[in-house]
């Protein structure tokens, strides 16, 4: 399995791309109430920015069974082992 910190780094600077915010953190109990600017179409383009980074394509049900980042970071890590 890959290193969960990893992804989570990886997962921070794509969330600071999409929300154009270089100080933005994450954890693993990040959800949308938690950024301002999380709406539904920025959510789309975090998907799509996510899918960009991991080279990975995630289907609509795997996306709206995440509850938070923690869930889309051990999706991430099931998927690249």
């Amino acid at each position: 399995m890959p290193d969960r910190p990893a992804i989570l780094e990886r997962l921070t600077t794509v969330f600071r791309e999409v929300f154009e915010d270089d100080a933005l953190t994450i954890q693993d109990t990040t959800t949308a109430d938690d950024i301002d600017e999380w709406d539904s179409l920025q959510h789309i383009v975090l998907v799509l920015a996510v899918e960009r980074e991991f080279k990975v394509r995630l289907n609509p049900a795997e996306v709206g069974k995440l509850e938070n980042v923690g869930a889309m970071a051990d999706l991430l890590a099931a998927r690249a082992a």
